[in-house]
C-alpha cells in the first residue's frame, strides 16, 4: 500500500534546487510533483487545482508560507498542508500547525521521516473523504456508535445497518469473536426510533441457565434463596429500549422456549411469579454460531430461528477489510497514547506494514491488544515493529526477537523502557546517536534515559 502513488502533491519553495531534489524524489516514490516559488503562487495555483498533499516553506520572500497556510485554509481547510521548517524555526512550526497545518518537518529532511509525514498526511486525508462520502451515503444523522471503517465490505453493512435500523424489525448479527458486534447493536439502537430508550446488553455465555432466567425476566421475593424482595430483569429494564442478547446461540433449549414466548408475545414470567409481565422491547441477538447448521443438528430451535433471522448483518472479520486496519490502529493509537500520558506521533512504515500483512485471528479485538501493548512499552515517538507483539513476529519467522519481547511481558514499566533501549544500542553496535534515531528520539533523550536507568559498559562508544 503506497499512499504516494498517484497523489498529486504541490512544492512550495523559494530555493529552486530544493524544489528540484524534492520533485525528483516524489516522482521516484510514484507521485506526481508540481512546484511553486512564492506563497503568493502557491495560493493562486491551489484555487486552479485539486491537490492532494501542499509541501510548505515556512521563510520565503513576500508571502511567507505560514501566511499562505492560512489563505489556502480559508477557502479549502480540507487540503493537508505539511510545513518544512529549519530546526532553528520549530517555534514557527508551532504556530504553522496552530494555523491549520496537519505536522512538520525539519530540514535538512530525513527522507524516512519526510516520506512517512507525507503518507500519514495522505492516509488522513483520504480517510476524512471517504468517511465524508458514506455519511452522505448513509445520511448526516446517522450515528456510527464508534464503528470504524471506510472498506467495501464495511460500506456494505452499514448501508443494510442504516436501512433496518429506523425499523421495528429483530436483527440477527453473525460475527467472529472480536468483531465488534456490541458495537453494531448499539448502532442500531441509536438510529432507531427508541433511541433515547435505554440499550441493555446481556451476554448469553457468561451465565448458566438459572441465573439467565433470572437476569433476564427477575424474580419474585421468595422465588428462591436470598430472593429477598422483588427484582426486575434485564427485559423489564429495556422497556421502550432496545435488549441486545449476545451469544444467543449458547442458551439452552429450556430457555429457547420462554425466550420465543417473550418474541412473540412481548410478556413473560418473573421467576416465581404468576402475573405476566409485558414490556414494549425491540430485539437484537447476536452468534458467532451458525445458526442454520446449528437447527439442522437439532441444538437450535428452528422457530426460534425463524424468529430471530427476520433482518441479519454479517460483520465481515478484519483479515476481510485490511484497508481499515490504518483507520482502527490510529484511533486507538491516539485513545492509549491519552490514557498513559505519552506523545505518539503514529507508526513506521516497517510496523504498517507488519500489521497490514498479519491475518488477525482474533480481529479488531487482537489489533486494539496489540496497540495498547505497543503504547506502553513504546520509548520514541514511533511504534516500530519492536513493540508490537511477538506473535506477529514469529510468524514472520523473527523468533528469536519475539522470544525477547516475550520477556518484556513480566517486568514493570521502567525494566522494560531499560530492556529496550539496552537491545536497540546492542543492535547499533553501541552507536547511540543510531540508537536513538531508531527510537525516535533525539540523542540527548537518550543519554538522559541511559544515566537514569545506569547503562553502561561497552556501549558508551558512539
Amino acid at each position: 500500500m503506497n499512499a504516494l502513488a498517484h497523489a498529486h502533491i504541490l512544492i512550495v519553495d523559494d530555493d529552486a534546487n530544493h524544489r528540484a531534489m524534492l520533485h525528483a524524489l516524489l516522482s521516484e516514490w510514484g507521485a506526481k510533483a508540481s512546484e511553486a516559488q512564492s506563497g503568493a503562487q502557491a495560493v493562486s495555483l491551489t484555487r486552479q487545482h485539486p491537490y492532494d498533499l501542499i509541501l510548505m516553506d515556512v521563510q520565503m520572500p513576500g508571502m511567507t508560507g505560514i501566511e499562505a497556510l492560512r489563505e489556502i485554509k480559508g477557502y479549502n481547510p480540507a487540503i493537508p498542508v505539511l510545513i518544512m521548517t529549519a530546526y532553528s524555526n520549530v517555534e514557527n512550526a508551532v504556530e504553522a500547525i496552530k494555523a491549520g497545518a496537519c505536522d512538520y518537518i525539519p530540514k535538512p529532511l530525513d527522507f524516512d521521516e519526510f516520506r512517512l509525514a507525507m503518507e500519514r498526511a495522505l492516509d488522513h486525508a483520504h480517510a476524512r473523504e471517504e468517511r465524508r462520502q458514506l455519511e452522505e451515503t448513509l445520511g448526516r444523522s446517522f450515528d456510527s456508535a464508534g464503528i470504524i471503517g471506510t472498506s467495501p465490505a464495511m460500506r456494505a453493512v452499514l448501508e443494510t445497518l442504516a436501512m433496518v435500523a429506523p425499523s421495528e424489525a429483530t436483527v440477527l448479527i453473525y460475527g467472529e469473536s472480536g468483531t465488534g458486534k456490541e458495537l453494531f447493536a448499539k448502532a442500531v439502537h441509536a438510529n432507531s426510533r427508541r433511541q433515547n430508550g435505554p440499550f441493555v446488553a446481556v451476554n448469553c455465555a457468561a451465565l448458566s441457565e438459572t441465573l439467565l432466567e433470572s437476569e433476564l425476566f427477575g424474580h419474585e421475593k421468595g422465588a428462591f434463596t436470598g430472593a429477598d424482595k422483588r427484582r426486575d430483569g434485564l427485559f423489564a429494564q429495556a422497556d421502550k429500549g432496545t435488549i441486545f442478547l449476545d451469544e444467543i446461540g449458547e442458551i439452552s433449549s429450556a430457555m429457547q422456549v420462554k425466550l420465543l414466548r417473550v418474541i412473540q408475545e412481548r410478556e413473560f414470567l418473573r421467576v416465581g411469579g404468576s402475573r405476566k409481565v409485558r414490556v414494549d422491547v425491540r430485539i437484537v441477538a447476536a452468534t458467532n454460531k451458525d445458526l442454520q447448521e446449528e437447527v439442522r443438528a437439532g441444538r437450535f430451535r428452528q422457530d426460534l430461528f425463524f424468529r430471530l433471522n427476520v433482518v441479519t448483518l454479517t460483520i465481515p472479520p478484519l483479515r476481510e477489510r485490511m484497508t481499515d486496519v490504518p483507520l482502527l490502529a490510529a484511533f486507538f493509537l491516539k485513545r492509549f497514547a491519552a490514557r498513559n500520558n505519552k506523545t505518539v506521533k503514529g507508526f513506521t512504515p516497517g510496523a504498517m506494514d507488519r500489521m497490514m500483512k498479519y491475518a488477525w485471528p482474533d480481529n479488531v479485538r487482537e489489533l486494539e491488544n496489540a496497540v495498547e501493548r505497543a503504547v506502553v512499552l513504546l520509548v520514541g515517538e514511533y511504534v516500530s515493529e519492536r513493540e508490537l507483539p511477538p506473535s506477529m513476529t514469529v510468524n514472520a519467522g523473527n523468533a528469536e526477537q519475539a522470544d525477547s519481547r516475550h520477556m518484556l511481558s513480566g517486568l514493570s514499566l521502567e525494566d522494560a523502557e531499560k530492556l529496550v533501549i539496552m537491545e536497540t544500542i546492542h543492535d547499533c553496535g553501541g552507536n547511540k546517536t543510531e540508537a536513538a534515531r531508531r527510537l525516535g528520539v533525539t540523542r540527548k533523550t537518550l543519554l538522559a534515559k541511559m544515566v537514569r536507568y545506569g547503562i553502561r559498559g561497552p556501549m558508551e562508544k558512539d
